[in-house]
This record gives C-alpha cells, sequence and structure tokens, in this order.
C-alpha cells in the first residue's frame, strides 16, 4: 500500500478543484431563482466577518505531594514541591478570499516559548538517562485553506487539527472542566494533535463529519509511558508521508444536547516515516485507534464521557528495534524503549450550575471526574509489563466563569498507580484559561 494513500488524497483534491467553478455556478442559479436548499451557503453561516483574529491561553499552578520520579520500589516518593506554567498560548487568524475559499490559521506558543532544557527521564529502556529537549515549543498548530461548496461538502487542504477523541475534537479549555487536560487521553495520544494533509468536511442537518488523509506517525518515538504520543513528527522541518494514515470523526448532536461522537486513526504502516526506514524495513508497526463520546448540556447540567483505545502492531519486533536506536553518550534524541500492543483510557465528568440559583449572570460549576487509562493495558511477546502504568484518577474541583469566555478553575486531584499497590499521589491545581475572537469586522 505504500504511496497509495497519498496518490488517493491528491486525486481527490485535483477532482474537487476541478468542479469548483460549477458549483459556484449551481449555487448562484439556486440563489437567482429563489430555491436555495438547506445546504447551500449563507455569508452568515460561518460568521459575518472578513477577518478575525482571536485565540485561546491558560495559565496553571500546580502543588504536588509526590515526588517526579515513580520508578522507586513503591512509587514516587512523598515530596512538597510546587511549579507554575504557562502550558499553552494561542494566537488564531483566519480570513476570508470570499464566501467559499476561507484561510484559517493558529500559532502555538507552549510554556514560554523556545529555548533550551535539560529533562531528567527516570525511565526510558530500563535506564535512568538524560536528555536534552528544548524549553517549550512555538508550533503552527493550523494553516489551512478551505473550499466550502456548500454547508454539506467542504474541502480542506493544510496544516490541521487531528479529531480523535474528545479533548483533540474540543480542545480550548472553557471546554472541558479540569485545570489540564484529560490525563489518560492526552498521555497516550499526541494533544493536540495536528498533521497536515487533506480533508473532506461537513454538516447534514444535526450530523457533522471530518475525513482526513496526514502524514503517519514515526514508530521510533513510541513508548510504555506515552504509547504513540511522541510519535507526532517533530524532529525535522518537513514531515514524511511515505507512510500516509486516515482518520475521521462523526459527530450528531441535537438542537442544544445531547451530543455523540465516534472517531478514528488507522495507518496501515508507520514504518516508512521512521527516523532510519532502513532500520525498520522488516515490520509494518500499524496503528489504529477508535474513541466514542458522549456529551449532556441542560438544565444547569453538564455531564461528559470519552473512551479512548488503541493498538500498534508488529510490538515486540518495534520494541527490539527501538531499543537499538543511537544515542551520545548519556544523551539521546529518542525514547529507546518498548512499546505496549494496546492502550486504553476512559472518563466520566458530571458538573452542575448553582451560579444561576444565586444570581442569574453567576456560573459556578462544581464537578467531579473519574478516570482510568493503562499505557499498557495489553503486551506482545517479550515486551515487559510495568503496571506503574495503570492509574485510576479521581478530580473534583470548581469552575468559575466570571464571563462567558474566561474560567477560573480549582481543583484536587488522587491518583492510584496500579489500583493502589504503588504509593498514591495528590495533586492540587488552580487554573485561568480564555477562550476569544479579540478583533472581529464585518463583511462590506
Amino acid at each position: 500500500m505504500k504511496g497509495l494513500l497519498a496518490i488517493g488524497c491528491l486525486g481527490a483534491a485535483m477532482s474537487f478543484a476541478g468542479n469548483a467553478s460549477a458549483s459556484d455556478t449551481i449555487q448562484a442559479q439556486e440563489v437567482k431563482e429563489g430555491k436555495r436548499l438547506n445546504v447551500a451557503v449563507d455569508k452568515k453561516d460561518f460568521g459575518d466577518w472578513r477577518f478575525r483574529m482571536g485565540g485561546y491561553g491558560e495559565i496553571l499552578y500546580q502543588h504536588f505531594n509526590y515526588g517526579p520520579n515513580s520508578f522507586y520500589e513503591k512509587g514516587s516518593e512523598e515530596d512538597n514541591r510546587s511549579q507554575i506554567s504557562i502550558p499553552r498560548f494561542v494566537i488564531g487568524m483566519d480570513f476570508k478570499f470570499s464566501p467559499t475559499w476561507i484561510l484559517g490559521s493558529e500559532i502555538e506558543f507552549e510554556y514560554g516559548g523556545t529555548g533550551s532544557g535539560i529533562e531528567y527521564e527516570y525511565d526510558e529502556a530500563g535506564e535512568y538517562e538524560m536528555e536534552v529537549e528544548k524549553g517549550g515549543e512555538v508550533a503552527i498548530e493550523q494553516f489551512h485553506i478551505t473550499k466550502v461548496f456548500n454547508k454539506a461538502l467542504q474541502l480542506r487542504m493544510g496544516h490541521m487539527i487531528v479529531p480523535v477523541g474528545l479533548t483533540n475534537a474540543h480542545h480550548e479549555p472553557i471546554f472541558f472542566f479540569g485545570s489540564r487536560r484529560a490525563e489518560g487521553e492526552s498521555t497516550m495520544l499526541p494533544c493536540t494533535w495536528h498533521e497536515t494533509g487533506i480533508a473532506l468536511l461537513g454538516e447534514i442537518s444535526k450530523f457533522n463529519y471530518n475525513v482526513l488523509c496526514v502524514n503517519g506517525l514515526d514508530p521510533n518515538f513510541f513508548s510504555r509511558a506515552n504509547f504513540i504520543q511522541r510519535g507526532k513528527q517533530s524532529m525535522f522541518e518537513t514531515q514524511t508521508m511515505t507512510n500516509p494514515a486516515l482518520a475521521y470523526r462523526f459527530e450528531f448532536k441535537g438542537d442544544k444536547s445531547p451530543r455523540f461522537g465516534i472517531s478514528g486513526y488507522y495507518g496501515p504502516k508507520t514504518t516508512g516515516n521512521s527516523s532510519k526506514p532502513k532500520k525498520m524495513e522488516a515490520i509494518k508497526a500499524p496503528v489504529v485507534l477508535f474513541s466514542a463520546d458522549a456529551q449532556y448540556v441542560g438544565h444547569r447540567l453538564t455531564a461528559r464521557t470519552n473512551m479512548v483505545w488503541g493498538k500498534v502492531g508488529d510490538s515486540e519486533e518495534l520494541s527490539k528495534l527501538n531499543l537499538t536506536m543511537p544515542k551520545t553518550g548519556r544523551i539521546s534524541l529518542f525514547p529507546r524503549d518498548q512499546v505496549a500492543q494496546s492502550a486504553m483510557d476512559w472518563y466520566t465528568e458530571v458538573g452542575y450550575d448553582f451560579g444561576n440559583l444565586i444570581t442569574e449572570k453567576l456560573s459556578l460549576i462544581p464537578y467531579i471526574r473519574y478516570e482510568y487509562y493503562n499505557t499498557m493495558q495489553s503486551v506482545e511477546g517479550t515486551v515487559a509489563v510495568d503496571p506503574r502504568y495503570k492509574k485510576d484518577i479521581l478530580t473534583v474541583g470548581i469552575n468559575y466563569f466570571p464571563l462567558r469566555n474566561l474560567v477560573v478553575k480549582a481543583d484536587f486531584a488522587h491518583r492510584w498507580v496500579d489500583r493502589g499497590n504503588y504509593h498514591s499521589e495528590n495533586t492540587f491545581s488552580l487554573g485561568v484559561a480564555y477562550l476569544a475572537w479579540m478583533v472581529k469586522a464585518k463583511k462590506n
């Protein structure tokens, strides 16, 4: 199948580009005759603006009662430490060339941007090693052009969000309760996950769909602790698309609630995207992901649930090859780690807005969340299981919205490691986050 997905993607792009003028002509005729279909484009369907600038950001304080190294005999040792950070600051800029040609872009600054840093990795291939990493990140999270044929059919080309899982699909901080994104999902998967390729998307009545063909993952960065999360290509200036992948999200939503979604990812082969492709020729290491989620919002109640399951083929052989990846002295650019055959995550959270009971304009939402994840749910052959990657987390907290798009969060999380067989871990968090379009201009 080498190159097949990429050829199919290119063919689709050429086909839709060639039909653009015909679609516009038909649509214009429908408007002229007053017979507009319910999927036709109205200039207000995608906002009454020509250019807009906005984004979102988060400030986070955390206090931990445990140390950063969880690989002692009984897990993390007792500690008393705190940290403060800016997990992300995102600037978005969108421009409409016309009502049916739209440019979308986002630039993300993570943890203060770029710099130099040293991170101690306590578990790499069974060794205690030092790894050099950049101290933050500046990345193009989105940069794409969308051709709108009608509401039911749009073609998007460029760098875009891969909407696998609930957090990637709805990743802005006012759309989840915790001071941080759900731990299991953001541990297993890249978060926010963005790749380059093409997509077909649209809305038909209460049904939304998004089907993407994007560059694939690099299996040399898969690991026990993070499953495929670090496999998102970021080492070089360009991304390899020798083995592309397909992703999808289908979502049904009522007028207000509920909302149901399923999403997934299939990379039939990943080894062609490897940093050392010649080394990986004997295996394919396919990746399969599936996620299902649901949300209800109404009568002051908000409830969400999400499940993610993933599988890596040839995981035993891939693990053996990854352990032989190069390093210089004590410094490695690769995790040099084993990877599980499958990983699993699910969580449920419920919140109730008591603020309206006090005053109409007050939004005060206490919530509770239970989460389970295991990045080594199952293994293959000689890959060693480490039970410390199996975690249950109970989080209780409160969200205060002084404004609709501004939230102050506080929560306390208790983490059981391997169902209590290792030391438990407690975290107290405070966060402030916003989502807003700061510039909005109407089209003349």
